[in-house]
């Protein structure tokens, strides 16, 4: 694996947990970090020994608790576009990813912090966990894709009450709204992710992935997600673990997926 500055990388039984590890900045986001996102993720795509992913922050109080403000305040209109529309392809990498990709949020999830667990396939909370996107109090909106997810996964009204008051929440707020979908004690966060991730990935990797396409396909306006989940389970009825899946299941066994 590639060299990271404020990334951790830990690969374990498939398992590649992400730290961001910047905890005397409260993990905050500056562009070597997204930089260094995009690369982790891509090793993700590419190495075939990763079967999912946890992104997580470094230290106890914080996930990420924003983007780096000294390199906000030095935007233009024209380097502001940049910035945001890097920021958007980099999660939407995340997004994207055909394995699983678990936010484990243990504190402050705030402005890029939030939009960087809202991009990952789920996310598990620590009861400190607080989110919100708070860019107005800077006179900035989210720009990494956090208008977008955020109403999306919690509804219009409440996207809206959050992203202009700038109020945070708590954890067992989040999971009421359906930002979250497990709150635990921070001593258990990463045990539970691995919970998740154990039975996930003794599925079929194709279909996992597929799920994940279809999903996405849903909030995506120019795409017709029934048409991508009919293309997607053709796909899957083409498989060696389709073939497999179904024989397992008539033998009373278990099955051994390959992911093809």
């Amino acid at each position: 694996m590639a060299t990271y500055e404020n990334l951790l990388l830990d690969l374990n039984n498939g398992i590649l947990t992400i730290t961001i590890n910047r905890a005397d900045k409260l993990n905050a986001l500056n562009i070597g970090t997204i930089k260094e996102i995009k690369n982790a993720i891509q090793e993700v795509y590419d190495n075939q020994d990763i079967k999912g992913a946890i992104f997580t922050g470094a230290g106890t109080k914080a996930f990420v608790a924003g983007a780096d403000i000294t390199e906000i305040a030095d935007l233009n209109e024209v380097t502001a576009r940049s910035f945001a529309e890097h920021g958007q392809e980099v999660f939407s990498m995340v997004e994207r990813c055909n394995k699983p990709v678990i936010a484990a949020v243990n504190g402050f999830a705030l402005g890029g912090g939030c939009e960087l667990a809202m991009a990952c396939h789920m996310r598990v909370a620590s009861e400190n966990a607080r989110f919100g996107q708070p860019e107005v109090n800077l006179g900035i909106i989210p720009g990494y894709g956090g208008t977008q997810r955020l109403t999306q996964l919690i509804g219009k009204g409440k996207a809206m009450e959050l992203m202009m008051t700038a109020d945070m929440i708590g954890a067992e707020e989040a999971r009421a709204l359906g930002l979250v979908n497990h709150v635990v004690a921070q001593e258990d966060l990463m045990a539970k992710c691995l919970e998740i991730l154990s039975k996930i990935t003794a599925k079929a990797p194709l279909a996992i992935g597929l799920v994940i396409e279809c999903v996405n396909a849903a909030s995506n306006k120019d795409e017709n997600g029934y048409q991508t989940e009919a293309n997607a389970f053709a796909r899957c009825c083409t498989s060696e673990d389709f073939i497999e899946g179904t024989g397992a299941f008539l033998e009373k066994r278990k099955p051994n997926f390959k992911g093809i």
